[in-house]
């Protein structure tokens, strides 16, 4: 199953993940338009500084995800073949318990509707909006072991410049 992974070293702190986020989740799809909406689109990822790093955080959909052990009403699911953590608007009442235990603090609210918006992958594109508005490819799309594959192919790079440079 594809991932949403971060390159921790590469995020400029632009934050064109979080627009493009909120854009993909409005009505209209257009920045333009969004802007206006009500309610207005809410991003479902967050870029956060901390320690002078810039850090994007999105759902991990983790494995024994807490916000779904927590949903009283069963309005929080998990896809048992994606592995997907997602949540059924017409279920959830809006009292944010699975808010106040995930751990990353990436499940936000829509006051006007008190209902919980949350990272979804983009369910209807082929690459999350996310992932495919970031400049410089924090945000990496891919199997663990391509992801894998893409940092051994860095670090290799990073010591053969090192080495070349002594010989």
């Amino acid at each position: 199953m594809k991932e949403i992974f971060v390159r921790l070293d590469r995020c400029l702190g632009c934050r064109s993940c979080e627009m493009a986020c909120a854009v993909e989740h409005s009505t209209a799809k257009s920045m333009l338009t969004a802007a206006s909406e009500v309610p207005a689109p809410r991003r479902r990822l967050y870029v956060e500084y901390a320690l002078g790093q810039k850090i994007p955080l999105v759902c991990r959909h983790c494995e024994d995800a807490p916000c779904v052990a927590v949903c009283r009403t069963g309005a929080m699911r998990q896809d048992p073949i994606t592995g997907i953590v997602d949540r059924d608007q017409d279920r959830c009442v809006g009292c944010y318990m699975c808010a106040m235990v995930c751990p990353y603090g990436v499940i936000g609210q829509q006051r006007e509707s008190r209902m919980v918006v949350k990272c979804d992958r983009c369910g209807s594109r082929e690459i999350p909006a996310c992932v495919e508005a970031c400049p410089v490819n924090t945000l990496i799309f891919a199997e663990e072991a391509d992801f894998a594959e893409i940092l051994r192919k860095d670090a290799a790079s990073r010591i053969a410049r090192g080495y070349s440079m002594r010989a």
